[in-house]
């Protein structure tokens, strides 16, 4: 099926819906059912049929579940905020895995096309997504200050996304530091996967755009 643009569309509400919504123990809930909603999107976009296919299906069912389960959890401030965030990064996870796999088979296939150039790009934003949620269960689980100019219990979801995606995209404000070392580090792995990730997988799928499975970029 593949139909990445569906599953764009949810990442970017996703991402603007964590940076925009109150940090709330309901808008918590509802980034994680958003989550949730981009796993169950991604799985149906990306089943091709066969033996497995009914297999997929109730495990899709099961997570997805599961994710909703832990939103309510979320939503009635019974778990700390970090295990939200933790439940919401191994979904966000497996969006990227199930998606990058689906992308290459369609380059494989059907060779460069508008529908994994959208793949690609949700795989960027997914990749911000996912580190603002590391950093989130860093927060919550450290003794010690993430951000030198906020507190842990002080800092909101839409910091972390914030932080995250300037650090993607080395725009890099300054507004918000990592005083942690493994913060630091986690930084730096943000760029160059960032960098790297624009200048070669967009890169080369741009540059190879309409062209056969023949001539498509091995990735």
């Amino acid at each position: 099926m593949h139909r990445y643009g569906v599953v764009l569309a949810l990442t970017i509400l996703a991402v603007l819906f964590s940076v925009l919504a109150p940090d709330t123990p309901i808008g918590r809930a509802i980034a994680v059912v958003l989550q949730g909603a981009m796993l169950f999107a991604i799985i149906l976009t990306s089943r091709e049929g066969g033996r497995g296919s009914h297999s997929r299906s109730l495990a899709a069912t099961l997570t997805v579940t599961a994710l909703i389960a832990l939103a309510a959890l979320v939503g009635l401030a019974v778990v700390p905020r970090w295990v939200g965030a933790a439940g919401g990064a191994v979904a966000v996870l497996a969006v990227l895995v199930i998606l990058m796999r689906g992308v290459v088979h369609l380059i494989s296939t059907r060779g460069v096309t508008l529908q994994a150039v959208a793949g690609a790009l949700t795989s960027y934003l997914l990749i911000g997504l996912l580190f603002a949620l590391v950093v989130r269960v860093l927060v919550g689980i450290s003794p010690h200050p993430y951000f030198e100019q906020v507190s842990n219990t002080a800092v909101t979801q839409s910091q972390q996304v914030y932080f995250s995606f300037t650090t993607l995209t080395t725009t890099g404000y300054g507004d918000l530091t990592p005083t942690l070392n493994v913060g630091r580090a986690l930084s730096v792995l943000e760029m160059l996967v960032g960098q790297i990730y624009l200048v070669t997988v967009i890169g080369l799928l741009i540059g190879n755009l309409r062209r056969g499975p023949e001539r498509a970029p091995e990735l």
